[in-house]
Parts: structure tokens; sequence; C-alpha cells
């Protein structure tokens, strides 16, 4: 049984989906303006986490993350240039070629990971006909209103504001001195729909005048045209809680007139030698900056798995340095069980294993168990029980160049000449290796194939 911390209850709860079998989940997407950094990606891998573990308890994933390629402000709180913009004039390119550009390097370095991407992908710029309907009907059931800048929510038409960061909207209203736009009813209501000044790159035609969508609107209208008005499912980063998620739920939620997503999952910053990341401190490490400091993109993955999700997540290259051996000593024991002749009844690794992913993806844990299994005696019986787990871990268990087929008949065939005291046929076999590239270390349940 499948348990997670839902952020809306801030409990942890059995999971449900809505139809049996079948999850609908949203994964908010990158800004496509600049390279992301590993600490983006510790989000995607948290979302593949997921992914997986639903698949691996059997459900089948309906998975939509959005592409933010217009409408994200410089600050999350409606204020500042669009990102798209800021790249567009830094890089001397269109907003477009700067979306195409990094939606490609996005995907090429999820690609890395090994990330089990969603079903569907969607660019924000290929709904704005959407955007504008929704818009229109929170405009007509009293939701929002129209100022010379754009159009807003109301949030004060929204009782459970707040609840999701755990915040008393109320304090937070009366406590408010300074508004960004005088026109606004509350300092706190977002922008729905920007009206775009003539020189702006990015307009589209609106009831409103030409204007862009701002940036939380995408989110709900994505999610509504992939999946419908009932989301099992929503997953991000804590950073989004107080901002960009309490905006989605609120426009949702008073668009449809009943809650859309039933269950929110967020997680915790990934930091730098104990601080955060910045361009003035210089640690926005890319993986293409971690390979070129001789680790791989499966390195970071499973650097991902040694912390718990809701805990912040401490790089630092001597822990990548940890992941990286612990890795390498997993996918040696690896090869040496896929060879072993022991017999070994893995149930009981099994079962802690769905136990640990199950206890709201508790991967240090399952990582735990894997670690145990490995020290059993040499058995393809193990072997096989990684492979399954391996359904959640996603990392190639039999490292670069497989050994030819030939090879391991060979291998083979030497194993059974010895086992049948055939010691002639055993050492020409073994000559025969030789002259290929290849030697045998053998052990006390089995064989290891060497390339020299």
């Amino acid at each position: 049984m499948l348990k997670i911390f839902n952020s809306l209850t801030k409990k942890i709860e059995q999971f449900k989906t809505r139809e049996n079998g079948i999850v609908n989940m949203y994964s908010c997407g990158p800004t496509v303006y600049y390279y992301p950094h590993i600490g983006n990606f510790r989000a995607y891998l948290f979302m593949d986490n997921i992914r997986r573990v639903l698949k691996y308890n059997g459900y089948k994933v309906n998975g939509v993350m959005n592409i933010t390629d217009v409408g994200h402000l410089t600050s999350d709180a409606d204020e500042g240039d669009d990102k798209m913009l800021v790249a567009s004039k830094r890089e001397n390119k269109s907003p477009w070629e700067i979306a195409k550009f990094y939606t490609n390097v996005f995907i090429e370095e999820a690609k890395k990971l090994n990330i089990d991407l969603p079903e569907y992908i969607v660019p924000a710029t290929s709904v704005i006909e959407e955007m504008i309907e929704f818009v229109k009907t929170l405009i007509a059931r009293g939701y929002a209103y129209e100022t010379s800048k754009g159009i807003y929510f109301d949030i004060a038409k929204f009782s459970a504001y707040g609840a999701l960061a755990g915040m008393d909207i109320n304090e937070k209203l009366a406590g408010a001195r300074i508004e960004v736009d005088s026109e606004k009813r509350s300092p706190y209501d977002f922008v729905l729909w920007v009206k775009a000044p003539k020189e702006h790159i990015m307009q589209w035609d609106s009831p409103w005048g030409k204007g862009y969508p701002g940036w939380h609107i995408e989110c709900s209208v994505i999610g509504d045209k992939y999946l419908g008005e009932y989301i099992d499912l929503h997953t991000g980063g804590v950073d989004h809680k107080p901002v960009h998620h309490e905006n989605e739920i609120a426009q949702s939620n008073c668009h449809y007139g009943h809650q859309v997503v039933n269950a929110w999952m967020h997680l915790e910053f990934l930091q730098i030698d104990g601080g955060k990341m910045s361009k003035s401190l210089g640690n926005l490490y890319t993986i293409a900056d971690l390979e070129t400091k001789g680790y791989s993109a499966e390195d970071f993955r499973f650097f991902y798995f040694l912390a718990h999700y809701s805990k912040q997540q401490n790089f630092t290259f001597d822990s990548l340095d940890m992941a990286k051996n612990t890795l390498k000593s997993i996918k040696n024991l690896a090869k040496e069980h896929k060879t072993g002749l022991a017999k070994v009844d893995t149930s009981s690794y099994e079962q802690d294993f769905l136990d640990s992913i199950n206890d709201d993806l508790n991967m240090p844990k399952a990582i735990a168990v894997v670690q145990k299994m490995l020290k059993e005696e040499r058995s393809q019986d193990v072997y096989s029980s990684l492979e399954k787990f391996n359904q959640v871990l996603g990392i190639s268990l039999i490292d670069a160049e497989e050994i030819p087929q030939e090879i391991k008949e060979l291998a083979e065939k030497r194993w059974q000449a010895k086992l049948n005291r055939d010691w002639t046929t055993a050492d020409a076999v073994r000559v025969e290796l030789t002259a290929k590239g290849y030697s045998i270390k053998d052990k006390k349940d089995g064989y290891e194939i060497i390339e020299n």
C-alpha cells in the first residue's frame, strides 16, 4: 500500500486515485530560458521517482508537464520582465529560438539522467486560446476583474487561499503596506493576463486587447486540457507552494467549483556546500559541468537516492564521490551475481524494498535493502530481484560494454568443463578466451568475465 505525504492535508496518507489503477499526474516543468542546473534536475528526478514507484505498484500513469516559454517574470510575484525576453536580449535571439534551444537542452539532459518523462510535454504557447477561454470563465463567474494593466484574480473570493502553504491570508492582507498596482483590489491578487505594450515581442489577440498570459494560468489550463477537471497527484518544488501553487489551486478550483487536485507532493531544495546556489558564487553546476569533472549523469542520479525528497540535500563533490563509489560497488556486485550459482530466497528483500518505496518514497532505506541483498552468496536469484528493483532505480546494472554473446558461451563452456573435471577442455577454452581479450576469474559460487 503506497503512502505519501500530502502537502495539502499535511499528513501521511494512503495514495488514492479517482479511477482505479490510473493516475492522472501533473508536474511543474522548466522555464526554458537558460541551462538547467543540478538543483533543477533534482526536481525532475523526484518526478521520475514518483512515476517509477507508481508503475512498480501496477498503476498506469497519465503524466503531464508544462514547458514555460512565456509569462514567467523575473519575480514569481508578477513583477519584472518576462524571463524569455531577458534571455532573448542576452543572446540576441527571438524568444522562440531561445525556447526551442533550451527545451532541447533540457530533454537531452533528462535523457542522460534516464528520467521517465511524462506522456505529454506541453509548451505554454501552445494553449494560448485555451488560456483566454479559462480567464473568460473566471471573469464571468466573478473571480477575476480587469484593470488597465491586465486581468487579475480576486483572492478575496477564494476563502481557502493560503491552505497549501499554511498561511493566514487575512493576516497577510492586514500587514500589507505597498501595492505594486493601485488598481488591484488586493496587493496579493495575481495576474491572469497581461496587457502588453506595443513593443512587447510575445503577445496575442484577446478580448482585452493584445497581451500575454501570466505564469500561473498555464498549469491550470494544461492540466485541464490533458487530464480534465480531476487530477490525482501534482508535484513540484517547495518554492512553488506559497505563490505559484496557491494561485493554481485558487484559479482551478474556482473555475470548476470543486477541488481539482487531490494530493500534492513537494520536493525540498538542493544545497551546494551547505548553502544556496547562485551565479555570483559560481556554483550553478550543470550535468555537463559534472561530466567535465569526471562524473556521469548516472552518478548524480544515484546521488539523489541518498536523501529523502522531503529533506534538503547537500551537494558536495565528496558526497558525489561517495554516490559514485557506492554505485560502482553495486554494479560490480551485480556482475558477480549475474553468473552466480547459489540459490537464494529473495522474497523478504523484495517485500522490504516495496515497503521502503511505498513509505513516502523512502529511497535511502530502499538502497540499504539493495546493498544488504547484494551481500548474499552470488546468485542469479539476487540478480533477478535487482533487475526488478531497477524498474525504480533506473540505472545501468552492467556498465558500458556488454560482454559479447560468443564470449559468454565460451566462458560457460569452460565452467561446465571445469565442473565435469574436463581440465583439458577447460584449459583450451581459457587460452581461446585470452586470445580474444578476455579472462575468467573463478569464484566459490561462479565466475566473472573480465575484459583485458
